[in-house]
């Protein structure tokens, strides 16, 4: 039985289907890349320079040449080359890292001239935190302080509002250019104040050190920390540079685990004075 040939349109039809199938198969991949992720919603602009008009506040420095207090201490360079805040250590004879297990490490130390910085030198110590001081900053960035307040393991989250004049008087006076965070969270338990956190690393989303722990201002939930402009001299020469990233970002989510992680492998040490 012979079957009816179809019809001519039918025919041309079915082969014009067929190479625009082919066409479309064999075609260049030419699309665009995703489009990266959306910025923090609450970043704003890149943070300005430094001028004579930024907010001030002032802090009065205690007259004794030290006051037995705890800090925090981040590694810098693997060969033992460690940051903490000036007032954690000045006046004190023998500061020292705790290693554990009852165990402290004793440092030597140098003093920044002009900030509330202070340089500790051991013989050796662990990986260094990647420092990334002359990035930019948005206002609205997220940051992770990870230390030892109240001298006990804890961590804060925070968020940059801007530059302040940071007008030390008494011992030490001075006027600091620093940057003003507001505390956004902390450590579940953690109350009251954060004494023992001063030294801590600010770290961004990346593991990237911005900045160092220096003061808070409780009443208005606010924490000081150094600024770009006095933190890159004071290590310039002494930082081990091309430090690889934290193996994860940093997030609301984790930071109390990365937080615990960097304690626990001393590249975030508690610091103790030995002997005043």
């Amino acid at each position: 039985m012979a079957f009816p040939r179809p019809p001519d349109w039918l025919i041309y039809s079915s082969v014009v289907f067929v190479l625009v199938l082919v066409s479309l198969a064999r075609r260049e991949n030419a699309d665009a890349p995703p489009a990266p992720p959306q910025p923090d919603d609450m970043e704003g602009a890149l943070l300005g320079p430094i001028t004579p008009f930024d907010p001030s506040v002032t802090v009065t420095a205690p007259d004794s040449p030290f006051q037995p207090v705890t800090g925090t201490a981040f590694s810098i360079a693997s060969r033992g080359r460690w940051v903490t805040a000036r007032h954690v250590v000045e006046g004190c004879r023998q500061p020292a890292l705790v290693v554990g297990g009852g165990r402290a490490v004793a440092a030597d130390v140098r003093l920044s001239p002009k900030a509330d910085i202070a340089l500790l030198i051991t013989a050796g110590g662990p990986p260094a935190l990647p420092v990334a001081v002359d990035g930019p900053l948005n206002v609205g960035m997220r940051a992770f302080h990870p230390g030892f307040p109240q001298g006990n393991p804890g961590e804060v989250s925070s968020r940059l509002l801007g530059r302040e004049v940071l007008k030390v008087r008494g011992r030490g006076a001075r006027d600091e250019p620093v940057l003003a965070w507001a505390e956004v969270g902390r450590t579940s338990g953690l109350e009251g104040t954060l004494a023992g956190l001063s030294g801590a690393p600010v770290l961004d989303r990346r593991g990237r050190v911005v900045a160092l722990t220096i003061a808070e201002a409780p009443r208005r939930g606010r924490i000081y920390t150094t600024a770009p402009d006095t933190l890159g001299p004071a290590i310039r020469g002494e930082q081990q540079a091309d430090e690889p990233l934290l193996g994860e970002p940093i997030t609301v989510d984790n930071y109390g685990r990365v937080a615990d992680d960097l304690r626990r492998d001393l590249r975030v040490a508690q610091v103790v004075c030995l002997s005043t």
